[in-house]
């Protein structure tokens, strides 16, 4: 038997294919919408993807199921309580499929969503009584468990779920054996979970002794303990987990429009209709020189959770890219089901230079530089948009704390023609607060290259809350 993760660190999505040598099977679990990896893996290992299983209608990734099933004719499954609109063979609580040595038994493990299934796996030539592993989907994370307040908008309590994750956990998870190993959906910065380890496995044992949701607690106590504090949705979170039940166009039909080559006055001519072009460099290289009217998110981060929480859905997109990665950033698009692309200003920056009228530039300070500006009698507003757990861990006297996804409806509180000065942790989240502050008209910008950390790292003074 062969049981394979694949962690895509971007959208901290875990993923799996498993298989059986001797009936040449493969069955594919919670795929990314790029599904090339899989089919050559299968393919080197001599394995045939007969299956695909969803353990739940995902909220921050648009899956593959539609793409694999396209391209190698396998059965779609998704648990029994699940309403997909697409042809999909339900999977009930205790059936079971099996492949030569390897059995998959599933566990219906409602509370993140009333259709999530988890999926227990026996490698029946070690040991037919006892499971491996089990894949928990959004149900058991390694030191947490999913969220159940998405679903809200839908009419469904958050209480209610969390009451029916207390008995997903005790009727079916902790009565399993120490040693199954425990393989989530999900790791450390998806928003799916409060406080994700970063490890991405686990036995089943250790998560009993050291995750919270797991120890002796009553029924109520732990519904309210996972119902407190979550942190807010991410604005795409409700298209995703809606495009994830309905039938859709596959990524690769999508990208036939994406990786259109437009000039810059094809470019400018969408943007009068409504399009935004998406500046996808590093933040060093759009505060030296950009378009104006663009927005930075750079691909070296977390882009496309990043493009989902900032961009509503449906805008039509014209990308910028650094060259050679146009199809880089329209696969990280479309794997959060923004298809919406126009294509892609060909040559990039070069295509601009000429245009003075349409640049722009950003000035990024140093530590010492921004110590300096602020020390002056019209020193600039610092705006500081990290979290707030990172603001309570320690920040910069005098700063107005505005997280990124509030920017915008938040612009009020930022007065006109003054200047303002951006700080985030790294200096990646600066710059795209930086652009969206440029749309609206507001400046003269700057923001602190380096971040927080490059403040604590000059010995620049810092309170806590």
């Amino acid at each position: 038997m062969i049981l394979q993760q694949t962690y895509l660190a971007c959208l901290s999505h875990a993923s799996y294919m498993l298989g059986d040598e001797r009936t040449g099977t493969a069955v594919v679990v919670d795929p990314q919408r790029d599904v090339d990896g899989y089919i050559e893996r299968a393919e080197k290992l001599g394995l045939t993807i007969r299956r695909v299983i969803l353990t739940h209608f995902h909220a921050d990734f648009v899956a593959g199921h539609l793409e694999l099933a396209a391209l190698t004719g396998a059965t779609i499954h998704m648990g029994a309580k699940a309403r997909a609109e697409f042809q999909c063979t339900p999977l009930r609580d205790g059936e079971t499929l099996e492949f030569g040595d390897m059995r998959l038994r599933i566990l219906e493990t409602p509370g993140h969503t009333p259709e999530g299934i988890s999926i227990l796996v026996f490698d029946l030539a070690r040991d037919a009584n006892h499971p491996q592993a089990i894949l928990t989907g959004d149900t058991l994370f390694i030191g947490d468990v999913g969220r159940p307040d998405l679903l809200a908008s839908q009419g469904l309590s958050a209480l209610d779920l969390a009451r029916a994750m207390y008995d997903t956990l005790h009727e079916k998870i902790l009565p399993l054996p120490d040693a199954t190993l425990v393989y989530p959906a999900h790791g450390a910065g998806s928003a799916c979970g409060k406080n994700i380890s970063k490890d991405t496995s686990s036995t089943l044992g250790l998560q009993k002794r050291v995750n919270w949701a797991l120890q002796p607690m009553e029924r109520e106590e732990f519904a309210r303990r996972l119902t407190a504090e979550q942190p807010p949705m991410p604005a795409y979170f409700a298209f995703d987990a809606n495009l994830n039940r309905k039938p859709r166009a596959t990524l690769e039909q999508s990208l036939v429009e994406s990786l259109k080559p437009l000039t810059l006055d094809d470019a400018l001519g969408r943007v009068r209709k409504g399009a935004l072009i998406l500046d996808t460099r590093e933040p060093g290289d759009w505060t030296a020189e950009h378009l104006a009217g663009s927005v930075n998110i750079g691909l070296s981060g977390t882009f496309a959770s990043w493009v989902g929480a900032l961009i509503p859905h449906g805008r039509e997109l014209v990308l910028v890219a650094p060259a050679g990665r146009e199809r880089e950033a329209a696969v990280r698009l479309g794997r959060i089901g923004f298809d919406t692309v126009a294509g892609f200003i060909e040559h990039g920056a070069s295509s601009w230079r000429a245009r003075k009228d349409l640049l722009r530039s950003s000035v990024r300070l140093s530590a010492t530089g921004l110590a300096g500006e602020l020390a002056r009698r019209d020193a600039p507003i610092l705006l500081d948009v990290r979290t707030q757990s990172e603001w309570d861990d320690g920040h910069v006297q005098g700063a107005l704390h505005v997280p990124l996804p509030q920017l915008e409806s938040r612009l009020g509180e930022l007065p006109r023609g003054k200047p303002i000065a951006v700080h985030c942790k790294g200096g990646y989240r600066s710059v795209i607060a930086v652009s969206l502050l440029e749309r609206h008209g507001l400046g003269p910008l700057s923001d602190l290259e380096g971040g927080f950390e490059a403040w604590v790292g000059a010995k620049q003074p810092t309170v806590r809350q």
